[in-house]
This record gives C-alpha cells, sequence and structure tokens, in this order.
C-alpha cells in the first residue's frame, strides 16, 4: 500500500513516517526537505497551497495521513506582529488550513485516494487562543467527542471546519476520512523538560493541562488508517473525529484537586475524576482502534 504523508518537515512527521515506513510504500511531501534519516524516501517537493503540487503529490497513492498545516492562528491579536516580523502574511493559517485541506481533498478524491487521515486539534473545541474576554464554557468534564465547539481565532476555527470538509467529501465521495484532535503533541526531550519544570498550579489553566506523547499521535494514526483500509479486522465508520490525548494531565496536583481549587462552579458536571486523569476523554478512540497511550513524564519527576 502505498502512504503519502505530507507536512513531511514538521516535526510530528517524523513520528508518523518511522511508524509507516517498515510497513508501506511512502511518499513524502512538503514545501522543505525532511530529515535526512528518511533520504531513502521518495520526497515530493510541494506546497498545499498549489492545486498541481497537491495534484503531483497523490497519483498512484492508496492512503493520505495529511498533517501538513500552519500551527498557530497568525492573525491572533496576540501573534499577528510577531507573525509580520518574520514575514508571515496574516492569512497563512486560513490559507494553508482550509483551501490546502480544500485542494488535497479534491486531488485525492480525483486521484481514487481511498483514505484520508488527518492531525487536527483539540483547540477545535475554542478553548485555547480566545480572543473575547469570555471564558471558554465547559459542559461536562471530562470533556468527549459531544461537546459542542466554540472556537474564536483561525487556528481552532480552520480545525473544527476541517472536520466538517472531510465528512462533506465522505458524504459526496465516499472517500474515507478521520480526523485526530491531539492536545500538546510532546517529543521525549520535551516530556523531561516538563518534568524538570513542573510547578504546583497557581490557576485554572484554560488549555486543560492536556499532552500527548508524538510517538502515540503517530501510531493513533496507523491505527485509524489501517482500520479504515480493513487492515485489522474491525469496523470504523467512513468518517469520524477523535480526541487523541494522554490519559495523564501536565499537573502535579490530581484532576479532582484543581476542579475543586480553581473551579467549583465544575464540580456539579465532573464525573468522577480519578487521580491524574485527564480532562479529555479518548475512550472512543481507544474503543474504535484499539488504541492505548504508552508514554510518560511523571517517569522523570525527580
Amino acid at each position: 500500500m502505498k502512504v503519502l504523508v505530507t507536512g513531511a518537515s514538521g516535526r510530528l512527521s517524523g513520528y508518523v513516517i518511522s511508524e509507516l515506513k517498515s510497513r508501506y510504500e511512502l511518499v513524502l511531501t512538503s514545501r522543505r526537505p525532511p530529515s535526512a534519516e528518511f533520504n531513502d524516501l521518495q520526497w515530493i517537493q510541494g506546497d498545499l497551497n498549489n492545486f498541481s503540487d497537491c495534484q503531483k503529490a497523490v497519483q498512484g497513492v492508496d492512503a493520505i495521513q495529511h498533517l501538513g498545516a500552519q500551527p498557530n492562528p497568525v492573525d491572533h491579536p496576540n501573534l499577528r506582529a510577531a507573525a509580520e516580523e518574520k514575514g508571515v502574511p496574516f492569512d497563512a493559517t486560513f490559507k494553508t488550513n482550509m483551501l490546502g485541506t480544500y485542494y488535497l481533498l479534491q486531488a485525492a478524491v480525483d486521484a481514487g485516494v481511498k483514505s484520508v487521515v488527518m492531525s487536527g486539534s483539540n483547540c477545535a473545541l475554542g478553548h485555547g487562543f480566545r480572543i473575547s474576554n469570555t471564558p471558554f464554557p465547559i459542559q461536562q468534564l471530562p470533556i468527549d467527542e459531544t461537546h459542542p465547539c466554540f472556537p474564536e481565532d483561525s487556528y481552532s476555527y480552520s480545525k473544527r471546519a476541517g472536520e466538517e470538509l472531510l465528512a462533506t467529501y465522505t458524504r459526496a465521495y465516499g472517500i474515507r476520512t478521520y480526523m485526530t484532535r491531539p492536545a500538546g503533541i510532546t517529543p521525549p526531550e520535551r516530556r523531561v523538560t516538563m518534568a524538570e519544570d513542573v510547578q504546583p498550579a497557581r490557576s485554572w489553566n484554560p488549555w486543560l493541562w492536556c499532552w500527548v506523547g508524538s510517538e502515540d499521535v503517530a501510531s493513533a494514526h496507523r491505527l485509524i488508517m489501517e482500520s479504515s483500509m480493513g487492515q485489522l479486522g474491525n469496523s470504523i465508520p467512513d468518517h469520524d473525529v477523535y480526541f487523541l490525548n494522554s490519559e495523564d494531565t501536565t499537573a502535579l496536583e490530581s484532576s479532582s484537586e484543581l476542579v475543586e481549587r480553581f473551579r467549583p462552579d465544575l464540580l456539579e458536571i465532573s464525573q468522577d475524576l480519578v487521580g491524574y486523569q485527564s480532562f479529555l476523554n479518548c475512550q472512543k478512540l481507544e474503543q474504535a482502534v484499539g488504541w492505548k497511550h504508552q508514554t510518560s513524564w511523571r517517569g522523570d519527576l525527580s
């Protein structure tokens, strides 16, 4: 089976490529060359914002791991000036994450691609990058995929809208599409730093102390792809969205203590939080493809 990996020069892509390279024929595409360790793989230089580049990349491909994206809202009032200093236009997030995904999906349909697994974000909820002075309205803890989304920025919106765009292509053309919602993707070296720098919580974290190991994101993306292609002997819907998060938090305190201290107003909607249980619920993904989070940062605590 031939698999295209977009955003092949990005931080997450190396883990996904490593997870797949011994099992599948891979084609990589990105604007910049991938890591030298992948020099033995085919690389097609291209930009998601160029439809002809997308057409070239998907030729002969059976499945796509879509990892290419602008990773933050460069037009956000708190980020725009810094982005402009680096020469990043204000509309880069919307163009790459929306138009680029549209181009890729259209090219994929035309080329007969069977499955697309896309890296989205927990930010689809709208709890991060808030612009207004209104807090994110939490309706249940832990939060699962049934929770309403209230995005305010271009990045969070692009990830939420991307889910609907994928669903649209599944309904219209029958291509199988899946979106993950990873939270705080964390490679091994960063997990060590987390353990070294962690401090007692002083206030409520709007990001909900969420994280996920880079290797665990890679394994989830492989399992979803393999399930969609009928390789695991199980059945998943033609389109779906999954939270992708550690069972653990980044806090020293238990999850119930964090709620009691900083958000007692949420106690009535908190469901039996145990230990360092995450505020994001990944049971749907676990039940769908048998995925389990394996990495930890607490073992590095001194």
